[in-house]
């Protein structure tokens, strides 16, 4: 991608678009920290209250909402507004839904359900922002792939401490006291957004007239059938994450005996990461970009590893599964990810893509939660509900096996 950089005077640039850059990689860690941290602190209160562990799943679902109901609408409101003022506001929102914790009645299940869903509309609010202000406040071509890099390094490091770091404060804190602190790092994040310059936004831009624009690029990338098969791919991946991620919170204490609000439970969890940062570092060893449809091999044995979550009762081997599971699913997404963003380039152009694909991805994950409590609602156990899903994940890789022969023709 070649985004039209903003002409500014050499002497002024570097020092600038660093402090702001800087200050850009502070409210992203600390924001995605606590979007990690959220979750653990709505489970805790759930555990409190005497709610099921599936309905987690409840809670989660409303988080994946305003992605689907906003996804036309995200992206050009990002560049609208200035993308600093776009921040502010997701962040804001954010820490809105986590202060709605302080003040509403947490025996209730659908107040719970509103406080994430506010923290899901600041999250879709923030997503486009956070990489579009980038080549704003980068001078070349060079600075912003560093940027963009550093951004997913952050990124990265606030999912595994946001889980661990984040689960120790849940388990050791007051639910009221861990609000605080998540509800802390949402202002001390959206306090570092005024350290960002505000550039102009394009007021001319229309949302009817991009929504339009939005369902139309959706279409294309249907049509070819490459980019078909890598947002499939990558929905059916995330879609599975996102389960595992809510039953394997609920799993751990029935499975290898930790008492729910144990802090080793999301310490385990957090494995998973490390195995899909693994297997994002191996993928490029692996295969060749050209032969990214091989990915799927890699996603048959992720699902085959989910089938062996009821026999597992020992906590070495449940790390060990959880990372191979990680591992293969980085392999599986990776080339797809990759090749999806240089196709869609080409097709609709990389913001659009990145949109469709949100889009995609959070339809499939909230299908996919609404799936796992309903299974485990009438009675399945928490490992079957598991297994059901490691289920539903092959019949999407048998899906993407049949498209494989077409893809292999097209890149011969």
């Amino acid at each position: 991608m070649n985004p039209s950089l903003p002409t500014k005077p050499a002497s002024t640039t570097k020092p600038t678009g660093h402090k702001a850059l800087n200050a850009l990689y502070v409210t992203q860690f600390l924001s995605a920290f606590a979007d990690n941290m959220s979750l653990l602190v709505i489970s805790g209160l759930l555990t409190r209250n005497g709610f099921s562990a599936e309905s987690l799943a409840l809670v989660s679902m409303a988080f994946f909402l305003p992605y689907i109901l906003l996804a036309p609408f995200v992206g050009p409101f990002a560049d609208k507004y200035p993308k600093a003022l776009v921040l502010v506001a997701g962040n804001a929102l954010k820490l809105l839904g986590i202060a709605l914790l302080l003040i509403v009645d947490s025996s209730s299940i659908v107040m719970l359900m509103l406080c994430y869903f506010t923290v899901g509309i600041g999250a879709v609010v923030y997503s486009p922002a956070k990489y579009g202000i980038l080549p704003e406040l980068t001078a070349n071509e060079q600075e912003l792939f560093k940027a963009n890099s550093r951004i997913e390094a952050y990124t990265i490091l606030a999912i595994l401490t946001g889980i661990g770091g984040g689960g120790a404060i849940v388990a050791s804190a007051s639910p009221l006291w861990s609000s605080l602190v998540c509800a802390a790092l949402y202002a001390v994040s959206l306090c570092m957004t005024f350290r960002i310059p505000r550039t102009h936004g394009d007021r001319s831009i229309r949302y009817t007239r991009e929504a339009l624009q939005f369902y139309k690029s959706a279409a294309q990338l249907f049509r070819n059938p490459i980019t078909q098969f890598s947002l499939i791919g990558t929905g059916a991946f995330w879609m599975s994450s996102a389960v595992l991620r809510t039953a394997v919170l609920a799993w751990i204490p029935v499975s290898l005996g930790f008492r729910s609000d144990d802090v080793q439970v999301s310490l385990i969890l957090a494995t998973t990461s490390i195995g899909i940062i693994a297997g994002a570092f191996l993928a490029p060893k692996l295969m060749q970009l050209k032969q990214f449809f091989k990915s799927v091999h890699f996603g048959y044995i992720m699902a085959a590893l989910i089938f062996l979550f009821p026999w597992i009762h020992s906590t070495p081997i449940a790390i060990l599964l959880l990372l191979a599971v990680g591992c293969m699913g980085g392999i599986f997404i990776v080339p797809m990810n990759t090749v999806l963003q240089e196709e869609g380039l080409r097709i609709t152009g990389a913001g659009k893509t990145i949109a469709v694909q949100n889009l995609i991805e959070n339809i499939l994950m909230l299908a996919g939660s609404g799936l796992y409590y309903a299974a485990v609602d009438m009675g399945v156990s928490i490992s079957g509900a598991i297994a059901f899903q490691g289920g539903i994940l092959l019949l999407f890789l048998v899906f993407l096996s049949f498209k494989m022969n077409k893809l292999k023709v097209q890149h011969h």
